[in-house]
């Protein structure tokens, strides 16, 4: 698990882990003001602390008002780690039993999603240092393992090892190169559909 740091600490850590990952990004104020996917994670985090102290109805309701504020639903009962950043953010939804490790990347569009109707964990958890490309739906309760990359638009339902690439659909995965950089992998189209 985490360690656990202050909440301006905190604020800080998602802002500085958001511009190493956007190379648009200029600086830390027009990232705080203006990154939709930012808003998201912070108002996941104020609704997950409510969620955890069993006021269940106020941190549903409180994630919904983010979802029409930024476009992206995370469920306030999901485990998420430290520096966690969605890019563009709109469309991103992630369940009620997903884990999202430390130093993950979403893109727009994504799905972490369940396949069944049953209770228990339904969701997929996402280890630590996975980038995930626009429009990939990762699906039920799965495990991808740490330093993978999902390509744009594959449909995982498959656990995946560590330092997997995933593409297609379904996505079949690959063992990832010594030395491939993540963001590479997520633009160039040889890992696209």
């Amino acid at each position: 698990m985490s360690e656990r740091i202050g909440p301006i600490a905190r604020l800080r850590e998602d802002v500085a882990a958001a511009k190493l990952r956007d190379p648009a990004a200029r600086n830390g104020v027009e990232l705080a003001l203006l990154y939709p996917g930012l808003h998201a994670v912070w108002g996941y985090r104020l609704w997950h602390a409510l969620w955890v102290r069993r006021a269940r109805f106020l941190a549903r309701m409180g994630a919904q008002i983010t979802r029409w504020l930024t476009g992206v639903e995370i469920h306030p009962g999901a485990t998420i780690g430290r520096r966690f950043f969605i890019d563009h953010g709109m469309g991103v939804v992630i369940g009620e039993t997903a884990e999202i490790g430390d130093d993950v990347m979403l893109y727009h569009g994504v799905t972490l999603g369940g396949r069944q109707r049953e209770g228990g964990k339904r969701h997929p958890t996402i280890g630590d240092g996975v980038a995930v490309g626009a429009g990939a739906k990762v699906l039920g309760p799965i495990t991808i393992g740490a330093g993978s990359v999902i390509g744009a638009n594959a449909v995982v339902t498959k656990d995946a090892p560590p330092d997997s690439i995933l593409v297609g659909v379904p996505a079949k995965p690959r063992a990832r190169a010594v030395g491939e950089d993540t963001r590479a992998l997520l633009t160039v189209p040889e890992y696209s559909i």
